[in-house]
């Protein structure tokens, strides 16, 4: 069958369209197809992650027999590529310049230029100590012959009292 707009090529794409309870259908070839927005092997959508990693493969399998190795582990960048963890905080210094260049692939940038985390600010507040609890360390002071300590633990429990 051929196609119904180019009426060159054999059709592949077969439309059926339904408005407004009329049927419709449309033969179209792969080039045509592709002409009117349908996805076709011919045009096919192509995503910038898939880009970017095609090209850091291919960067990676250029220079693999070059590729740096850690000193400490001996863990390598094919090691790296195959499993995505590197072997050890020394490979970070050992494969620095490939993983700037990786970074920069994927980030736009090998430095970080976004918000420093904070973490949320705790203020330590001493909970005050029980009876009982002064009373437990006073005798562990005695026991351990810090009697200063003891000292200053009776003066408290004696202001509790």
């Amino acid at each position: 069958m051929l196609c119904d707009n180019c009426k060159e090529r054999d059709a592949v794409v077969h439309l059926t369209r339904i408005v407004e309870n009329a049927v419709t259908q449309l033969h179209l070839c792969e080039k045509c197809a592709a002409a009117k927005g349908v996805e076709t092997t011919l045009a096919m959508p192509q995503h910038p992650l898939g880009d970017i990693l095609q090209a850091v493969q291919s960067q990676a399998s250029a220079t693999a027999e070059d590729a740096p190795s850690c000193t400490f582990c001996g863990s390598t960048s094919r090691d790296f590529r195959a499993t995505g963890r590197l072997g050890c905080p020394h490979c970070y210094d050992a494969m620095e310049r490939s993983l700037r260049e990786l970074l920069r692939r994927l980030h736009g940038s090998s430095k970080h230029v976004g918000i420093k985390y904070e973490p949320p600010v705790t203020h330590m507040v001493e909970k005050p100590d029980t009876l009982y609890d002064l009373h437990d360390r006073l005798l562990r002071a005695v026991q351990s012959e810090q009697f200063e300590l003891a000292a200053e633990l009776r003066d408290r429990i004696r202001v509790i009292e």
